[in-house]
């Protein structure tokens, strides 16, 4: 079981940058695939980036590849998606979210059964 908060969204011009926090509260914290959707309207939920918890590897969606870094305070049991030179289509609910992960590929393929509640990300032009 784990229960994830989201923080760190807001409103920005393009080109600036944000930072999102999701802080994870677990008894087993390197056991899980962990990272960030994002969900439009009227867009198809997005993987944007994910971490192994007991590891390094990451994944990162085609469309912020390049712009964004993920990454993982394990003392604090906090994820980190640091996003720069934003685009107005990068405007959405980032929602933080985890799966049990077992080995392989820690990416949108995962059954992820733990959600925040989201946070807002507005990117004016």
């Amino acid at each position: 079981q784990v229960a994830l908060v989201d923080s760190g969204g807001g409103s920005v011009q393009a080109g600036g940058s944000l930072r999102l926090s999701c802080a994870a509260s677990t008894d087993h914290y390197s056991s899980y695939c962990m990272g960030w959707f994002r969900q439009a309207p009227g867009k198809e939920r997005e993987g944007v980036a994910f971490i192994h918890t007991g590891g390094s590897s990451t994944y990162y969606g085609d469309s912020v590849r390049g712009r964004a870094t993920i990454s993982q305070d394990k003392a604090k049991n906090t994820l980190y998606l640091q996003m720069n030179s934003l685009k107005p289509e990068d405007t959405g609910t980032y929602i933080c979210a985890a799966a049990v992960f077992f080995g392989g590929s820690c990416s949108t393929g995962l059954a992820f059964g733990y959600w925040g509640q989201g946070t807002q990300v507005t990117v004016s032009s």
